[in-house]
């Protein structure tokens, strides 16, 4: 295993794969707390923080360009700041059940799935971890 292909991507990708390196690692936080207490909301501020700015650098990022300098990986990005809003607006009002189902997607799905394919071989963290 080796960083040096994600130190040397730039600033923009560094920080994009870092961040969600980082919402990972507090997403399966936020899932083990108990919910409703102090640290759950704020473990869910700081997730949420980091999704955004996962998100919001996918931006920025545009190397596999379908539309402009755009491609589907950035619906996703656009459908995940949605999300986001849309799960905190949920708690806020007490629907917990649409908070909980709503967050537990953004992980498993915008996170973790299209995390899996950074770890196809081209992709950069594929590169981190297996070599080459």
């Amino acid at each position: 295993m080796s960083w040096s292909p994600l130190f040397t991507s730039g600033p923009i990708i560094t920080g994009h794969a870092l961040a969600a390196l980082a919402a990972i690692a507090l997403g399966a936080l936020q899932l083990a707390l108990p919910k409703g207490t102090f640290a759950h909301r704020g473990a869910g501020l700081a997730w949420i923080a980091t999704m955004a700015l996962v998100a919001l650098s996918s931006f920025f990022i545009n190397e596999f360009r379908t539309f402009g300098p755009f491609s589907p990986i950035h619906i996703l990005s656009a459908f995940t700041l949605w999300a986001l809003w849309s799960g905190m607006a949920a708690a806020r009002r007490g629907n917990i059940a649409h908070h909980r189902q709503t967050m537990w997607s953004l992980y498993a799905l915008a996170l973790i799935l299209t995390g899996a394919f950074t770890l196809l071989p081209g992709r950069r963290m594929h590169a981190v971890l297996f070599g080459g």
